[in-house]
């Protein structure tokens, strides 16, 4: 009996903690409302505001501007239950005015965190503008954005390049120096990662995010010796030069030698709280290559030091680190957790050799989704995925490839597709595009056998049309999910935006946003793209106002960084695109080697039929308290 009783309450725990397991809330950010005021070329001006994953359906909001020294004006006549987004008109700019919001829940009112004020007598431009204060011969880069000091408004993590080369290139290179900005253009820290660390692409990739759940957000980056944080305080050998500085050499410029770090930097000060050595180590160099393409093996560093790096709830309820090294042939990658200010490693993935078939399959860039729907993510490398715990879930053979986009790109088909593009080169075989379930890899479309095809792009950009629209360099046609042609594909195949009101995406390319079939809507002017010919933003992402997407731009001259929101009416309410997990770690992972632009983990174009609340808890729970 006793024996019958013990495995019966057996069972009930194994049940109740499997249960837990999947239904466990992930710890993300507690943001401020995120008010933003675009004024407009009649004096009058834009706001909008954001809405949380976690408030309640019925939460209605009013509108306040403040003129300094005066009393609050309330601009709407009644609360608003729609879309929060308003236009403000008779302004009088000559004061110094401060917008903010109050919610209103069941007739009780309450002041929201979060404003935001525009001088007396300014300069009015029609974006936020960050000035910058650029270390010389440097220039704005990546960014990356999280709540630094813990106040529910995000800052900006800006990468700061200087002379920079790719893996495959020999040279000397500018030491890679990272700063970090408040909104109001406060320089709070600038780190620099020192000679022994190369500049470009692929090398630093760089992290941002609340890693111990403690309200504020961390940085984690790989480091050497001579990395220098924001206190004055150096890793390492101060004086150790691991760079080849023999012209002649083949691998002149690189860093082939000398220890290599893995560094947590307080978020608020830019200090080094953690450093670890790096996972996995460059062993042997000519070791890290495969079988066909550009899987073969060198001795010049181009594959060793091929870098990538993400965010990923691994538990369900925690962010771990995961860095990663190698996709043409050997693909190694790390996680971490961070916790009490010390690095752990959870676990490792090798592919080990050219013979395993999940060597030659990662990408320039990687994505983060919850495949299995196990309340766990698993991290999709281009060609493969990885699990949760580590090992590898299934790997198609479809080998390394420039873009990558995961969502439910077919809402007829459960679960998430992986629409990517692959280069087909050196005599290799296969499709050059190509979409499967992320959950089991099982191949939905292909297209272009045996051609390198170099970029590829997968959203509902048709407001005529239910599901993703796929179109590729190299072929002049739009496609739908299910691959059919439906019309002509647009011209440029790189960034998406959620621009103006509709649930349907527009396409970003360079300093300028397109309608698809109806034109250009909007022209940044004076400011440009990053990365040469990939022609990215520094970031684009929900991080101010209502549920449309932010485009950062550094501007011509270098002397600001500019966020520019829409000015476009919208008819719906959506909570922040930064409360879905999915997106919020697209964002976390947009800046690592070739960027790629965010997607929801879940449908979300026209024809959307509901959305599903996250199952997020927010850190600090009370935000007003911890202001």
């Amino acid at each position: 009996m006793r024996t019958k009783r013990a495995s019966y309450c057996f069972i009930l725990i194994i049940s109740f903690l499997s249960i837990s397991s999947c239904t466990a809330q992930r710890l993300m950010e507690n943001l401020d409302r995120g008010v933003v005021v675009i004024p407009e070329e009649d004096h009058s001006a834009v706001i909008s505001w954001r809405v949380l994953g976690t408030d309640p359906d019925d939460i209605k909001f009013n509108l306040y501007r403040q003129a300094k020294g005066m009393q609050p004006q309330k601009l709407n006549d009644k609360p608003i239950t729609g879309a929060t987004f308003f236009k403000d008109s008779g302004i009088d700019w000559s004061q110094e005015n401060s917008w903010y919001v109050t919610s209103v829940l069941n007739t009780e009112e309450q002041r929201e965190p979060g404003s935001y004020t525009i001088p007396a007598n300014s300069d009015l431009k029609p974006y936020h503008s960050i000035p910058l204060q650029m270390p010389e011969g440097y220039r704005a880069g990546d960014a990356s954005v999280g709540d630094l000091d813990g106040d529910g408004e995000y800052e900006i993590v800006l990468h700061v390049n200087g002379r920079g080369h790719d893996n495959s290139h020999r040279g000397l290179t500018d030491a890679p120096m990272l700063q970090a900005y408040k909104l109001d253009g406060t320089l709070l820290w600038e780190i620099n990662l020192g000679k022994n660390i190369r500049e470009g692409a692929h090398y630093t990739q760089f992290l941002v995010y609340d890693f111990d759940s403690d309200g504020k957000a961390e940085l984690v980056c790989k480091t050497a010796d001579g990395t220098t944080d924001a206190a004055g305080m150096v890793l390492g050998d101060p004086q150790a030069d691991w760079r080849d500085t023999d012209e002649k050499s083949k691998t002149y410029g690189k860093i082939l030698e000398g220890p290599e770090f893995l560094t947590v930097f307080d978020g608020e000060t830019g200090k080094a709280v953690a450093t670890t050595d790096y996972i996995p180590p460059r062993g042997d160099i000519g070791a890290w290559g495969g079988h066909g393409g550009n899987g073969g093996n060198d001795s010049s560093g181009n594959r060793v030091d091929r870098f990538t790096a993400c965010v990923a709830y691994l538990d369900g309820m925690h962010p771990s680190i995961v860095m990663g090294r190698g996709y043409y042939g050997r693909s190694v990658l790390a996680a971490f957790d961070f916790k009490n200010n010390q690095l752990k490693s959870r676990w490792v993935f090798d592919s080990e050799n050219g013979d395993n078939p999940y060597s030659g399959q990662g990408n320039h860039n990687l994505s983060v989704a919850d495949v299995d729907d196990d309340g766990k993510d698993e991290i999709i490398f281009g060609a493969m995925t990885v699990d949760d715990d580590g090992s590898g879930l299934y790997t198609t053979g479809f080998r390394h490839g420039d873009a990558i986009h995961v969502s439910d790109l077919d809402p007829e088909v459960p679960g998430l597709e992986r629409f990517g593009i692959h280069e087909i080169e050196e005599g290799t075989k296969g499709p050059g595009v190509v979409l499967f379930s992320a959950k089991d890899g099982k191949v939905l479309f292909t297209a272009m056998p045996n051609q390198d095809i170099g970029r590829g792009v997968a959203a509902n950009i048709d407001t005529t049309r239910v599901g993703a629209q796929m179109w590729w360099l190299g072929s002049r046609q739009l496609h739908d999910i299910k691959g059919n042609p439906i019309g002509e594909a647009p011209r440029s195949a790189n960034f998406l935006i959620w621009w103006d009101g509709d649930y349907s995406r527009e396409i970003l390319n360079r300093n300028y946003i397109d309608k698809y079939g109806k034109g250009r809507l909007f022209t940044a002017e004076g400011a440009h793209a990053i990365n040469g010919t990939k022609a990215t933003p520094s970031l684009s992402a929900d991080i101010l106002g209502d549920w449309r997407e932010e485009l950062m731009l550094p501007s011509d001259d270098g002397t600001e960084l500019r966020i520019y929101t829409t000015p476009i009416p919208t008819k719906h309410r959506m909570y922040t695109l930064m409360h879905d997990p999915q997106y919020r770690l697209s964002i976390a992972w947009q800046n690592v080697g070739y960027n790629q632009p965010p997607h929801l983990g879940f449908y979300f174009g026209h024809g959307l039929k509901s959305i599903p609340k996250p199952n997020i808890r927010l850190i600090p729970e009370n935000l007003k308290n911890a202001k």
